[in-house]
């Protein structure tokens, strides 16, 4: 049985008729019997969060610091907005689903993220970055459970490490490494545009499929942004067990139908 990952997030997500129609695709996907996990980020509703709560973020090499006080409404935005309006949308249109975090059933078990750069006097330096980690380990076995009864797992970026600290994770690396796990036949990053540019700025220089080779090259150049954690998660899910990993337009929702059912070369995908 052929199964999928899709990792779902960014400025997409506000808007309710994209959010339904993408949900829609994944219903008819799984009418012909593909099992399909849902991973999502929540970006926009964690600021929205944070803003109404009065706290002030604090970004440390382009990384948003998470306190502990933070991460409480960041859990909030992520699991008690993003996470049950997407589980009602599966539901009210037919399909069942499941909401989780990386919490539940210690699916993903944390460590700290922690940044590390250099200073002024050369010397290399590593900052905490507080609430914020990095995935140690999957556990798969509650998803397989969940995928065998045509239940769709729904899960957001909040994990906890072996002594009980909960965190905040990239959602696309969290989803890397889920796929990876699952070694799914399909890890797809849905973004605002058509995939990888040569040129970032001009969409001609699309780039349809690129080596893990290819890719590692054009970090800092053709890679950059909020691009990087994105193709950083689709190498990881290739290398971690995934047999196919890219990127597509979500703005376009039937292209999820066209890559997976018809097979057309439809964004970037790392070969």
């Amino acid at each position: 049985m052929r199964r999928i990952l899709i990792k779902y997030g960014g400025n997409a997500m506000v808007n309710d008729s994209l959010g339904e129609a993408i949900v829609d695709q994944i219903i008819q996907l799984k009418a012909l019997g593909i099992q399909v996990v849902l991973v999502h980020g929540g970006g926009p509703f964690i600021v929205q969060q944070l803003d109404q709560a009065g706290i002030s973020s604090e970004f440390i090499g382009g990384h948003r610091k998470t306190t502990a006080e933070a991460l409480v409404h960041v859990e909030m935005a992520l699991k008690g907005r993003v996470n049950g309006r997407l589980v009602s949308l599966f539901n009210r249109l037919g399909s069942l689903a499941v909401g989780l975090s990386g919490k539940d059933a210690a699916l993903v078990i944390a460590r700290r993220r922690y940044h590390e750069g250099v200073n002024e006097k050369g010397k290399s330096t590593k900052v905490s970055l507080g609430q914020v980690g990095d995935v140690k380990k999957v556990n798969t076995e509650f998803l397989e459970l969940l995928l065998d009864k045509n239940i769709t797992p729904v899960i957001t970026c909040i994990a906890t490490d072996e002594q009980g600290n909960d965190y905040n994770i990239n959602a696309d690396m969290m989803a890397g490494h889920i796929a990876g796990a699952l070694a799914v036949d399909h890890f797809l990053v849905l973004t605002d545009i058509d995939g990888l540019r040569k040129d970032v700025d001009d969409p001609g220089t699309h780039i349809a499929e690129l080596t893990a080779g290819e890719a590692e090259k054009m970090f800092g150049n053709s890679i950059q942004g909020g691009m990087i954690p994105k193709m950083e998660a689709c190498l990881l899910a290739r290398k971690a067990g995934a047999r196919q990993a890219g990127i597509i337009n979500g703005t376009n929702p039937q292209l999820l139908t066209e890559k997976i059912i018809h097979n057309k070369n439809v964004g970037t995908t790392l070969i």
